[in-house]
């Protein structure tokens, strides 16, 4: 077993982790937020869009079961990345974007351009 962590900014951050927590070699979801000016913010300060944090889930998974692209390829079926503040995600906190690990993940992250997305 080869575990791996990635780190998604899907918009609301529960909508990934119901998804990802039903994916076969995910180990563990866990939701909370990158980047920011403030220690610790609470969900209602991230949700006022003041404190630059984005909304995001770190996954552990297993890369012998589910593969780093195939987790990219969940992440761009359910969530439109090219779409900020849309009306289901609260506001810039919804950052949506895959955030790579250091030393992790080389491959290009190629946007579908299929115009149709699924969303959560």
């Amino acid at each position: 077993m080869a575990n791996e962590i990635a780190t998604l900014g899907g918009g609301c951050f529960w909508c990934l982790e119901a998804v990802y927590q039903q994916v076969k070699g995910v180990l563990q979801v866990e939701s909370g937020y990158s980047g920011g000016h403030v220690a610790n913010p609470t969900y209602a300060q991230v949700c006022e869009g003041s404190t630059g944090h984005a909304e995001v889930v770190r996954l552990t998974f297993d890369n012998t079961i589910v593969s780093y692209r195939e987790i990219l390829e969940i992440f761009f079926t359910i969530h439109d990345p090219t779409t900020l503040n849309r009306p289901a995600d609260c506001g810039a906190q919804a950052l949506p974007w895959p955030y790579p690990q250091a030393n992790q993940h080389d491959a290009k992250i190629v946007v579908p351009s299929t115009g149709t997305w699924r969303g959560c």
